[in-house]
């Protein structure tokens, strides 16, 4: 690995989205550029606002080590876009790519072990430490952060409908409020893994949805 490693992120799971071009230098990332995204129009405006981040730099796509793409939780739509533009990229200039959870991201960002995100419809995409375990991540209402049995000691947040159902279902936590993750986070949090090679599989990259969509739950409901 180049002592210098340039370094894509993509990020189209939430309400709004970014991409982020950055430099790793061996002890830390600098954010080179940054564009936000509106969520409604990532299909349209995301691979141009990639090609104008190079193109600010003065680098081309084949200079790039890796693509760090934020692969869930979020909108569907959202997540598809944004996989679906990765693997385009990727495998025109055969470039790695890094997989993370923008639940790790959130968490990682606010400097703790747990996090949660709105998922709408009065639930949580929730990420719990777990002692001595590895981290799980799932789809959670009312009902299911009520029967968890240790509940988090801090945990991060950054919208005010996850706010308000994590705070009541559990007010001891203390909730730590941040801004939402970007791609410009992700870099900074995966770089690391792009030196170890930690890489996926492009054929098996997917969504890390925790929720099924509307078209799966009303077709069966449709066939039953």
């Amino acid at each position: 690995m180049a002592e210098s490693t340039l370094l894509l992120g993509i990020d189209t799971c939430g309400p709004t989205g970014s991409v982020a071009l950055g430099r790793w230098s061996g002890s830390s990332v600098e954010i080179l550029g940054q564009i936000e995204l509106e969520g409604r129009s990532y299909s349209s405006t995301l691979v141009a606002a990639v090609s104008e981040l190079l193109a600010r730099a003065g680098m081309q796509l084949g200079q790039l080590s890796a693509i760090v793409a934020v692969n869930g939780p979020g909108s569907f739509t959202g997540v598809r876009v944004g996989l679906a533009a990765v693997k385009g990229l990727a495998e025109s200039a055969r470039i790695p790519v890094v997989a993370v959870s923008r639940l790790e991201v959130l968490a990682a960002k606010a400097g703790v072990a747990s996090a949660a995100l709105d998922a709408h419809r009065h639930e949580v995409f929730l990420r719990q430490e777990v002692a001595g375990e590895q981290a799980r991540e799932m789809l959670a209402g009312a009902h299911e952060l009520a029967e968890v049995d240790s509940p988090p000691v801090r945990i991060a947040l950054c919208d005010e409908a996850a706010a308000l159902l994590i705070g009541t279902a559990w007010p001891d936590a203390e909730l730590v409020n941040t801004a939402a993750p970007t791609a410009g986070d992700a870099l900074r949090l995966c770089a690391p893994r792009v030196v170890a090679g930690d890489f996926v599989d492009l054929a098996l990259l997917d969504g890390h949805y925790l929720r099924r969509s509307d078209a799966e739950i009303f077709g069966e409901a449709e066939r039953a």
